[in-house]
């Protein structure tokens, strides 16, 4: 099987881009509105609310400690997932919705690989509720491109067969 150039530009734009928007909206948060851990500002009243946390475990604070430790391990399980899912992408046949979710799973495990490593942990800062159910989880933009990428990989036709 041969390397397929259009999934390697398709991967590498659509992770620079995720990884962008996911800077971007935390620089956003951190610098532009200041907000610090506790501060909470209704965007859409009953719906989306930004809540400023430092999430120093993986997903809902699993695991959550601010050893320097947990950190780097973390933070070296998105570089190497990245490459692994990369060389994926790259040897799989030409297929941009399959290089699409792979470049957003990337560039959302490297943003909030990116986090650990100069912030010490992952700035989650959007609270989403709906119907008068209170949601106590705040997650990023990141997050939300990791699980659309995964979303995506799974809901897409497979492609059994193809060359």
């Amino acid at each position: 099987m041969g390397i397929s150039a259009f999934n390697i530009v398709t991967v590498l734009i659509v992770a620079v881009a995720s990884w962008g928007v996911d800077r971007f909206s935390k620089l956003h948060i951190l610098e532009t509105m200041a907000l610090r851990p506790g501060d909470a500002v209704e965007m859409i009243p009953g719906i989306l609310t930004f809540v400023m946390t430092w999430n120093y475990g993986i997903n809902f604070g699993i695991l959550a400690s601010d050893g320097g430790l947990l950190r780097t391990i973390l933070s070296l399980l998105a570089v190497v997932v990245s490459i692994v899912l990369f060389i994926w992408a790259a040897r799989h046949p030409r297929d941009g919705i399959f290089a699409f979710a792979i470049g957003l799973i990337i560039g959302g495990a490297l943003g909030n690989g990116y986090d650990r490593q100069v912030y010490g942990a992952v700035a989650d800062f959007l609270n989403v509720t709906c119907c008068g159910i209170g949601n106590p989880f705040a997650f990023n933009i990141a997050d939300v491109t990791i699980f659309l990428g995964v979303a995506i990989l799974l809901l897409r036709p497979s492609d059994e067969g193809a060359t």
